[in-house]
């Protein structure tokens, strides 16, 4: 039998599907304060926990955005699920490239840079990846993306703005949420232990894919 949730807590549940949807990644606390009326992310905090012992979802501790739809939550949901997956009957397997550490200069996908294929259940994800790419560091940990996870990637040279992206700036590729206002480019971590990079004029700079899902390859602790 489906657990009961309060008018509130399915208020959440419908916001934290909807920005899946948008940006492909769940709310802050903040963002569920500001959206809802709450004084403060504290709030926000405890209709989350709710929601996880309800089994509604699933929370990462340490990460901002570490909220996780859980299969039940994922079914209903038509077209949420672009990172954290989807629930279906029918499984569609697809072999991709896994590609690890990426040489200075070279292009992500050179054969040198693909570890092996993998195959992926289509459902998981909302668009069809092309790659996955094997996260290094914790530049995005808030954002639930943590060292040695597979993020999924279309290729795309275009972003929208809060997509996260695999972005090229001179000879290293990176993983960071996009933002742009006019002809400024920031690249964002998701940590407040690491700087934005900001793109300028002089820099030689591309988008080589947006994140449309994530495979966690650590355990959770």
């Amino acid at each position: 039998m489906a657990v009961k949730l309060t008018e509130r807590q399915q208020q959440i549940l419908e916001l934290i599907r909807s920005e899946i949807t948008r940006t492909g990644f769940p709310p802050t606390r903040a963002e569920i304060a500001r959206a809802l009326g709450f004084k403060s992310a504290n709030a926000a905090e405890d209709h989350l926990k709710a929601l996880a012992r309800k089994g509604a979802i699933e929370l990462t501790a340490g990460a901002s955005r570490g909220i996780r739809l859980t299969g039940g939550s994922l079914a209903g949901a038509q077209h949420a699920g672009s990172l954290l997956g989807r629930a279906s009957s029918a499984v569609t397997q697809l072999m991709v490239p896994l590609v690890g550490r990426v040489a200075a200069g070279n292009p992500i996908l050179a054969a040198e840079h693909v570890e092996r294929e993998v195959g992926i259940e289509l459902a998981l994800f909302s668009q069809t990846p092309d790659y996955l790419l094997r996260v290094r560091g914790l530049s995005m940990r808030d954002a639930g993306i943590l060292d040695g996870d597979l993020l999924a990637v279309k290729k795309s040279p275009d972003a929208r703005n809060g997509q996260i992206v695999v972005a090229r700036i001179g000879e290293d590729v990176t993983v960071k949420r996009f933002a742009r206002a006019g002809k400024r480019i920031e690249l964002l971590p998701e940590n407040p232990d690491f700087q934005p990079i900001i793109v300028t004029a002089d820099d030689e700079f591309s988008i080589e894919g947006i994140a449309v899902g994530l495979i966690r390859n650590t355990p959770l602790h």
